[in-house]
C-alpha cells in the first residue's frame, strides 16, 4: 500500500486541489495530514479524495471543534494533536511538530515512521532506525515549494513529489 503524506495546506485551496488530484492519480490507500488546515472551508476540497484521510491539528488551527466536525462531514478524521496510526502493520506517529510533548512522544515511542510538518521544509531521513518524513508544505507560502510525500509500506521507503 502507498500512503499519501501532506502537511501545511493552510488556506491554499488551489494547491489542495492539486494535491488531491496527485494523491488520487497515485491511487494511495490512505492519506495522513500533519496539520495546519487553518480554516474549515478547506474541507470540501478534500472531498474528492479517493482514500481515507487521518489528520492532526497544527499550530494555526484555531477553531478545532469546527475543523473536526466539517472534516468529518467529508469523511476525514482529525484525531487531535497526536495520532498513532497503523498503516499496513507499520506504527506511524502523526504530529504537526510544534508541541514539545508530541515531539518527545513520537521520538520516544518506538514507532516505525514519524510523519511531521510545521517547518514547511520537505525532508526524508532516518533517525535511530526510524523513518522520519516531513512532506513539506502543500501551500507553498514559506518555502515557495509545494510538495506532498508518499510512503510505500511494504518497502518502508518514502519519496517527495512537487505539485508545481
Amino acid at each position: 500500500m502507498i500512503v499519501g503524506l501532506v502537511s501545511d495546506t493552510h488556506d491554499n485551496i488551489h494547491m489542495i486541489d492539486r494535491a488531491v488530484k496527485r494523491l488520487n492519480e497515485e491511487r494511495v490507500g490512505l492519506v495522513l495530514h500533519a496539520g495546519d488546515y487553518v480554516s474549515a472551508f478547506t474541507a470540501k476540497h478534500f472531498e474528492p479524495l479517493d482514500a481515507p484521510l487521518i489528520g492532526v491539528y497544527g499550530n494555526n488551527c484555531a477553531e478545532r471543534d469546527t475543523l473536526r466536525r466539517v472534516y468529518a462531514e467529508v469523511g476525514a478524521e482529525i484525531r487531535g494533536f497526536f495520532a498513532e496510526v497503523d498503516a499496513g502493520g507499520l506504527r506511524v506517529a502523526l504530529l504537526h511538530g510544534h508541541r514539545k510533548e508530541d515531539v518527545d512522544r513520537a521520538y520516544g515511542g518506538g514507532y516505525d515512521v514519524i510523519v511531521r510538518g510545521h517547518t514547511h521544509r520537505a525532508s526524508i531521513g532516518e533517525e535511530n532506525g526510524v523513518l522520519v518524513v516531513n512532506p513539506g508544505e502543500v501551500c507553498g507560502y514559506v518555502s515557495g515549494r509545494c510538495t506532498v510525500a508518499f510512503l510505500d509500506i511494504e518497502r518502508r521507503a518514502a519519496w517527495l513529489s512537487d505539485l508545481d
